[in-house]
């Protein structure tokens, strides 16, 4: 189903109990009454279509972005996902991995093959990290900036610079290798982990896994349906009206 403005903000948790998470990234916490959707957005002063782009894609990969309503900022958007890169790093990489270390210590058959699963979760949430780092340090810093120069129509000659060696389409092809390492990682769990392993502990790995994939392809969807699409009309409206010698174009 599609999330609506009119809905009642609690029977998205309902409908959706993961969305628990996704709700307090936008700093909207419980005690919702039987206020609408709408209603509690405009009491936490978040965009309301934004929220509902971010909620139906959460809750259905197939979900088309309302392009009619789909006049909220990139600032937005970037404050947003950085949000759910604090939960990733303070929460929920944390939890597996404490979950994966429980489940090596209660092991007391093919306790390498338990290690394994350990070491592979580590290079993968280093790997994790990597990818976080990048897209704070460098996509977010030059989406923004793409964002601020089409808003007052002054471009810097930096920014022109970097617009000409770096495009969102290359940002875009990013993501794959992160998503098939946790689908690896999911596998070596389902396939290949000894049945004498601690069932408990595996299957809350495995449960902790799915989580983590379904966010992180939320998160990229929003980057690449959201986010990228707004800021490629951004770039081509600069190309065309913009050049590094252009005299009203600042030094920053």
């Amino acid at each position: 189903m599609t999330f609506t403005k009119d809905m009642k903000m609690a029977d998205l948790i309902h409908k959706n109990y993961l969305l628990l998470s996704i709700i307090s990234r936008f700093g909207i916490p419980l005690g919702f009454g039987d206020k609408s959707v709408e209603e509690i957005c405009n009491e936490y002063n978040v965009n309301t279509y934004f929220f509902l782009d971010i909620v139906n894609s959460y809750s259905n990969e197939n979900y088309i972005t309302d392009v009619q309503h789909n006049n909220f900022s990139i600032h937005s958007i970037v404050r947003y996902l950085r949000k759910t890169h604090k939960f990733y790093i303070d929460q929920i990489v944390p939890e597996i991995n404490c979950l994966i270390t429980n489940l090596y210590q209660n092991c007391f058959q093919q306790k390498d093959n338990v290690k394994l699963l350990l070491n592979f979760f580590d290079e993968y949430k280093n790997e994790l990290l990597i990818h976080i780092k990048r897209e704070e340090d460098v996509v977010y810093p030059y989406v923004l900036n793409i964002e601020n120069a089409y808003e007052t129509k002054k471009i810097s000659k930096k920014l022109v610079a970097q617009m000409k060696n770096y495009s969102i389409n290359e940002y875009l092809n990013e993501h794959s290798n992160i998503e098939e390492k946790l689908l690896d990682l999911k596998n070596l769990i389902i396939k290949y982990l000894p049945p004498t392993s601690d069932y408990k502990y595996r299957n809350k790995v495995l449960a902790k896994l799915f989580q983590l994939e379904n966010d992180i392809n939320d998160h990229s969807r929003i980057e690449e349906k959201v986010m990228a699409p707004k800021i490629l009309e951004m770039e081509k409206f600069l190309f065309s009206h913009f050049s590094i010698d252009k005299q009203n174009s600042s030094d920053e």
